[in-house]
């Protein structure tokens, strides 16, 4: 094994969660969206060191790019009995222009990743046929479209087939509300394992938090950190920052560790999967051990309950489809509910 600056993890003392199949998933996982300033290479390069530390779930999606340089670091891993196929927790996505052959979208990944199956495949937004890269806040795409449940559950039944065919152990939503996956969960042959959403100190849903708990779906949660490194593009005025919050800091100072790593502790202990993204070994590392060390008291925890500010960072503005919408309108917060 190459020489590495951080000291590995055991992945046995990671903890894990229990899906509703009796699954289990490790409760920190390896985000790979590389945003603007970071090469698919690096991304690939971070996964591999990675899982030598000691990750073993990694956050995949067909629209970062960088799938096949991943699957090119997880075969030298297996080549190399780093790792086995079985011992990694491994998610993808259908992105939003592949909505209607999301069979072909799944057989592209699982060539690029060369892998045989895949753990978790989740329908990245519940927007369709649209791919608009770097539009900004002000924008608006023409071939933009709106939510309608009877064409997202034709998305839903070839989710449904992969599982049928042995290319994917669960499926799950990803950036939903509860008035669509109440839909969903109504019409669904197979329910959705998992939600991926936005979750962090500043922006705790708990209202979306407590439905899919209750309705045996595990919370996954994006921006763990508050997204620190996000596009400019995704950036408002009003939008606030976690790991400068005075309770946070507080916190952090108590358990002598960074702020980030008292996001990571807070997300884990509440029962939900964060996927922190870093290419810094030092941080990657921090994130994983923070899941493993002393643990946030039930004070600390409760302080932290009380900083929400309901901030959401990535707002999807991308995806309105009519002039005068504001980003709420994807949310289902500003009465333009989805039809039943």
């Amino acid at each position: 094994m190459e020489k590495t600056h951080e000291q590995a993890v055991d992945p046995r003392r990671v903890p894990q969660f229990k899906l509703g199949s009796g699954a289990t998933i490790p409760a920190v996982g390896l985000g790979t969206f590389g945003s603007d300033h970071v090469s698919h290479e690096e991304v690939a390069a971070a996964v591999e060191k990675a899982i030598r530390l000691g990750y073993r779930h990694i956050d995949c999606a067909s629209v970062y790019g960088n799938e096949k340089q991943i699957g090119q670091a997880l075969k030298k891993l297996f080549d190399e009995g780093v790792v086995s196929r079985d011992q990694l927790w491994i998610t993808s996505k259908v992105w939003n222009d592949r909505h209607q052959e999301v069979v072909r979208s799944c057989r592209q990944t699982l060539d690029d990743l060369q892998l045989d199956y895949l753990d978790l495949y989740l329908v990245h937004w519940p927007f369709p046929n649209f791919h608009a890269p770097g539009c900004d806040i002000t924008a608006r795409h023409p071939d933009a479209k709106p939510y309608l449940h009877e064409n997202y559950m034709r998305t839903w039944r070839q989710m449904e087939e992969l599982v049928q065919k042995g290319w994917v152990k669960h499926i799950g939503t990803s950036n939903m509300t509860i008035p669509k996956l109440t839909q969903v969960l109504r019409d669904a042959e197979i329910k959705p394992a998992a939600n991926e959403m936005e979750l962090h100190p500043h922006f705790q849903q708990p209202e979306l938090f407590r439905f899919v708990v209750e309705n045996g779906i595990l919370p996954i949660g994006y921006s763990p950190l508050g997204s620190p490194n996000r596009p400019e593009r995704d950036r408002t005025p009003e939008d606030t920052v976690d790991i400068e919050d005075p309770v946070i800091l507080e916190i952090a100072r108590n358990h002598g560790v960074h702020p980030a790593q008292v996001c990571i502790k807070w997300a884990v202990q509440r029962g939900q999967v964060p996927i922190p993204f870093s290419v810094k070994e030092k941080n990657f590392m921090s994130n994983l051990r923070a899941a493993t060390e002393e643990p946030l008291t039930d004070a600390e925890m409760e302080a932290i309950s009380r900083i929400d500010k309901n901030c959401r960072l990535i707002k999807g503005h991308v995806f309105l489809w009519k002039e005068g919408q504001t980003w709420e309108a994807l949310w289902d917060t500003n009465g333009e509910i989805t039809p039943p």
